[in-house]
């Protein structure tokens, strides 16, 4: 357990000094978007070039983790749309984004600095594999879906356009891109270029952590808590469940791989939600609710499955 505690306490405190930071004005808030742009845009496209281009990236493709992965995202999705529709009683456009809210996961700022911290450089591989799926197959599920059920939605085939716009212009798809053509080409950086990104790369972690402690800041709690915590719930405890019996008892994956990807499935929701929800104006205060509550139950939840999948 005192293992556990100092593989996540770096983590949390570093988000905990962010949110400090902010809250006490000695960092100002308006800069926290700004150094999230920087993580986003900038130092984790290079993370992710060089952590691919580096490593055998094909040999990380595993489907028996993949496959779980979004499997248990698509379940936890309509799951949180059912929930919302028969137990809230929300609308058909406000339940899907409580869904959408229970399955997007922070991979970025939250989950690679995790990830890292538990498992070393070994587990980026296999992490990365993942990330290079997870918006395009998650903000496709979901913006597909919204279109569908809401009853005042535009095309689908202008909502698919929407949706590939916004996977092909975004820098992490890049860094993933440029890092896979790097690896199949067996490319060598020179010194100066390796120095670089590895520098680059070294400034996620702490920039990404002070940064999203930084924007918790900017959520509240409001009367929607509830189902912001039932969101939360489905993110950080079904959504890895369903992961592990998947990897473990289906398919038989070895723990030692099988754990990198139910560890990320553990990690709570992502930013996104929060765009999502105020792209379609739908269930925009459970979004930013789910934000706070996950975020914050993740330093519980995550010591559990550290817990678990050491056992």
């Amino acid at each position: 357990m005192l293992d556990i505690l100092a593989v996540i306490a770096p983590i949390f405190a570093l988000m905990a000094f962010g949110y400090g930071a902010v809250r006490l004005r000695m960092f100002p808030a308006e800069g926290i978007k700004a150094l999230i742009a920087f993580v986003n845009n900038f130092a984790t496209p290079c993370l992710l070039f060089y952590s691919i281009s580096t490593s055998d990236f094909r040999s990380a493709f595993n489907l028996g983790i993949i496959g779980p992965f979004y499997i248990g995202a698509a379940a936890c999705f309509f799951l949180g749309i059912f929930i919302a529709r028969k137990v809230f009683d929300n609308r058909p456009g406000e339940s899907v984004s409580v869904g959408f809210s229970g399955t997007f996961t922070n991979t970025v700022l939250v989950g690679l600095p995790i990830m890292s911290r538990a498992y070393g450089e070994g587990a980026l591989p296999v992490t990365l594999s993942i990330i290079g799926l997870h918006g395009a197959i998650l903000l496709t599920l979901g913006m597909v879906t919204m279109e569908l059920i809401r009853r005042d939605g535009k095309s689908l085939g202008r909502t698919l356009v929407v949706a590939v716009r916004r996977v092909v212009s975004n820098p992490l798809i890049w860094g993933i891109a440029a890092g896979i053509l790097g690896s199949l080409v067996n490319l060598q950086l020179v010194e100066p270029a390796e120095a670089f990104f590895v520098m680059m790369s070294q400034a996620v972690v702490p920039a990404a952590l002070f940064g999203i402690g930084g924007a918790l800041n900017e959520f509240k709690l409001s009367e929607n808590w509830k189902q912001a915590l039932v969101a939360s719930l489905i993110k950080l405890i079904v959504h890895p469940a369903i992961a592990y019996v998947l990897m473990i008892w289906v398919l038989h994956v070895p723990m030692e791989i099988a754990r990198y990807g139910i560890l990320l499935s553990a990690m709570p929701a992502g930013v996104n939600i929060y765009v999502f929800a105020t792209y379609y104006e739908r269930g925009v205060s459970v979004a930013a609710n789910t934000i706070l509550i996950a975020t914050i139950l993740s330093a519980l939840t995550i010591s559990g499955w550290l817990l678990i999948l050491s056992l």
